[in-house]
């Protein structure tokens, strides 16, 4: 569901570009006052394991679409609405500039469509009601279904609305919008049963890595923190740089919605912010498409896989140095 600039003006782009700055300064913030600093390889791995994930497009039977996993609810689950969200921003970040996967410009609408209901949304009135009293097989799966599908659906909706405002005639509102609900619907339910399988592990290894269960429960895991963490990064690996050679070819559930309505995927703007926007990610974009430039080598994409998986742990990791993140208790041991 990443937008191009195409889609969108360049008010709107601004006006999201600042509703998900202020959010990300919120996050900083409330990550900043937390003080368990095993989250840091929790941010990275889990980071690496959502980029190598969304490469992962499956398929919509009967619909010739395809969707791929947002992540944010299972970003959120692990580690909180706060630093899911940053997380979510490093992942779409590597995205955008180095391989070219939605637009410069439209980075502030993807990272509110994407991140910020999958990861306040998702966890705060989903995911930690539901597990008020401690997590089950049962209530895992219930919160991850409800949570991806809804946060998808709003997702969805924010983006037939940013295309309304900018005024993007070629996708009427009602009918853009009657086309992207019900494909987004679909989506949204495999992707909850993805990211129940994956959070059912996560429980049943170290259920103290979920977030607001583990102070709850007294069940010890099966493997130890370490293991999980390499568990989780091997799986990030094998997705990126080998699973996703595999992944289906239609269209995702943005793309054949616009097919759908306008008759194309490619919707053409013209401008000088347009124009700037695309000369940079020309320049940045390494990488474009997850392949190697001027190459259709099945290398290009396992590359891709794995060095994006890599460049966004290690993204994570800088930004928990830089902005001091996890540090109150070794501060405080210190003094």
């Amino acid at each position: 569901m990443h937008m191009a600039d195409a889609l969108i003006a360049p008010a709107v782009a601004g006006t999201m570009y600042v509703l998900s700055t202020g959010a990300a300064g919120v996050s900083v913030k409330k990550v900043r006052e937390e003080s368990d600093e095993s989250k840091i390889p929790v941010m990275g791995v889990m980071g690496a394991f959502v980029f190598a994930t969304q490469m992962l497009n499956f398929t919509i039977p009967g619909t010739g679409s395809s969707g791929h996993l947002c992540g944010g609810m299972m970003l959120s689950a692990m580690l909180g609405p706060f630093a899911g969200f940053l997380t979510m921003i490093g992942v779409l970040l590597v995205q955008c500039l180095l391989f070219a996967d939605g637009g410069l410009m439209a980075l502030g609408c993807n990272i509110w469509n994407m991140a910020f209901y999958g990861c306040f949304v998702g966890a705060l009135l989903i995911w930690r009601p539901i597990m008020k009293k401690g997590a089950t097989r049962a209530k895992i799966i219930a919160a991850s279904i409800i949570g991806c599908v809804l946060t998808l659906q709003m997702g969805a909706f924010s983006v037939t609305i940013e295309t309304l405002i900018s005024g993007i005639s070629e996708l009427p509102f009602s009918t853009f919008l009657a086309t992207m609900q019900p494909i987004h619907l679909a989506i949204g339910f495999v992707e909850g049963l993805i990211t129940s399988a994956v959070l059912i592990f996560v429980n049943e290894a170290r259920p103290e890595m979920l977030w607001g269960v583990g102070e709850e429960t007294k069940k010890e895991g099966k493997l130890k923190f370490k293991t999980t963490i390499i568990v989780i990064a091997v799986a990030a690996a094998i997705c990126g740089g080998f699973v996703s050679l595999y992944a289906s070819a239609f269209p995702d559930g943005l793309e054949w919605s616009m097919e759908q309505v306008a008759g194309t995927t490619e919707l053409e703007a013209e401008g000088t912010v347009y124009e700037t926007a695309e000369s940079i990610q020309e320049t940045t974009s390494l990488l474009p498409d997850y392949a190697f430039k001027d190459s259709e080598s099945a290398a290009g994409t396992s590359f891709s896989g794995i060095v994006g998986a890599f460049i966004v742990a290690a993204l994570s990791a800088v930004f928990c140095y830089a902005f001091k993140f996890f540090r109150r208790n070794t501060e405080t041991k210190t003094a």
